[in-house]
């Protein structure tokens, strides 16, 4: 194993060109892949807009809960994910076909588990984000455009999750141009549709919001199709996928590996995802218009903060295989140039996404007074981007080595611990608006930072897991 070296603060923070193009290439799909994926659904945002708020806002409600499942099934498949990182790293094919038939088998059960429980209890969780003071017929009709869309949504669940899977097993591996490439046409599809089955074009039906679903349903399908023939097509590029349906025979002890991995962060995702439904919940007690403004700025802000997130999973990859290949020292200098990288694009993007921010509300056919809203939660969103960047990178750097239980106290107990309860206390028990409880809830993430960087440093994640395997 190698012998670790000191490295210095050059070092650190800044890379040769070398190590700037092999994180262009990981990372730069990765961006395109997920600025799309979240381009389209602002175009849902704003396509179902134009038929009315409590459209849109019954639209956000579904978006918050499939979100929670969502992370789910990322975090059910980022436990394998480090193995797989570290197998390919390794160059042990083998490894990287037992933890693809992993992600496969636990999110199928993950998503037999959540359309169950949507069913059962959809209306229920719906009608929780619907203020008290909200009147009656508003009310109804939220829900009712809230149920409508998440029933047909719940058929593209299933494509989706088998998407993660193999979209997660082929960044692992560096090979991110095929789910980019996936995503751009998937959201052509989305884009078509939504016009045609919203609006009534072209002698389709005017849907409405279900043609929003519908579209959506589409176009996962016809990502998953386009992803599964190109990477069983190109086997001697993506050589751990010849044969991979074979069996779904797993060795029992990298089962159980996965597993004390994964868990973690299963639980963590569902934990913080969940704690993200009830922070909108806390916001929306300020009325429906809380929930309109927020999920205008949600929809756009993401787009921005696309550049930190793929930073983040690109730095799970290059860091996860310089570990697999025992090169510690080049995963500590890789891991701290990963974040002073997120630190420095989040300045960036922050300073365009404040400019846009008067901007992009516009484009909605909602009130004025809920545009001038989600325009200053906005402007808060992208005042706290560098916190988001700096703390997310810090998370995968300690997710590559496999500190799976570590990152569950720094992400979703940190949420459930000083977030939930600052924004329950704050939304109900002071006078101050939404915006300024926003920027507060958002801002204690200072507290993750420093937390993050403490952890980092003391080098607890430096680990190749794979070794014994």
């Amino acid at each position: 194993m190698e012998q670790q070296e000191k490295l210095t603060l050059r070092e650190c923070l800044l890379g040769d060109a070398g190590f700037y193009r092999r994180v262009l290439v990981v990372v730069l799909p990765i961006i395109v892949q997920n600025t799309l994926t979240n381009i389209v659904s602002l175009l849902d945002n704003v396509m179902v807009g134009q038929v009315g708020t409590l459209p849109m806002s019954g639209v956000a409600v579904v978006g918050q809960l499939l979100f929670v499942y969502n992370l789910a099934i990322w975090g059910s498949i980022s436990g394998a994910g480090i193995f797989g990182a570290q197998y390919y790293g390794r160059g042990d094919m083998d490894g990287v076909r037992h933890t693809f038939r992993f992600k496969v088998l636990v999110a199928a059960a993950i998503t037999a588990g959540a359309i169950g429980l949507f069913l059962a209890l959809g209306p229920t969780l719906i009608g929780a984000y619907i203020a008290a003071d909200t009147s009656p017929a508003d009310a109804a009709a939220t829900r009712d455009y809230a149920w409508g869309y998440l029933r047909i949504m719940l058929v593209g669940l299933a494509p989706f999750a088998l998407t993660q899977c193999y979209a997660g097993t082929l960044r692992e591996s560096g090979q991110t141009v095929l789910p980019m490439k996936a995503s751009m046409l998937a959201m052509v599809v989305n884009f078509v549709f939504n016009l045609l089955l919203i609006f009534g074009l072209c002698g389709f039906p005017k849907m409405g919001v279900a043609g929003a679903a519908v579209a959506t349903v589409l176009s996962r399908f016809v990502e998953l199709l386009i992803v599964v023939i190109g990477a069983h097509r190109s086997t001697g590029r993506y050589p751990f996928f010849a044969g991979v349906y074979r069996s779904f025979a797993i060795p029992r002890a990298l089962t159980g590996d996965i597993f004390r991995k994964s868990m973690p962060l299963l639980v963590n995702e569902l934990m913080w995802g969940m704690g993200q439904a009830v922070l909108l919940q806390c916001y929306s007690v300020r009325g429906i218009q809380a929930v309109a403004a927020l999920n205008i700025c949600n929809t756009i802000a993401q787009i921005f903060n696309e550049v930190f997130l793929s930073l983040g999973n690109a730095t799970a990859i290059v860091v996860g295989q310089e570990l697999g290949a025992d090169r510690l020292t080049g995963a500590r200098r890789t891991a701290w140039r990963m974040l002073s990288l997120s630190a420095a694009s989040c300045v960036v993007m922050g300073i365009l996404l404040t400019i846009c921010a008067p901007l992009i509300p516009q484009i909605y056919n909602t009130e004025e007074s809920i545009r001038l809203l989600a325009t200053e939660l906005i402007r808060m969103a992208a005042l706290c981007m560098p916190l988001f960047g700096f703390a997310n990178c810090a998370y995968f750097t300690l997710r590559s080595g496999g500190k799976t239980f570590i990152t569950f106290l720094f992400d979703s107990c940190f949420s459930w611990v000083v977030s939930v309860p600052a924004a329950y206390c704050l939304s109900r028990f002071t006078g101050l608006p939404l915006v300024s409880i926003y920027l507060i809830v958002n801002g204690l993430d200072i507290v993750k930072c420093a937390i993050g960087f403490v952890l980092v440093k003391k080098g607890v994640w430096v680990k190749n897991i794979v070794s014994e395997a």
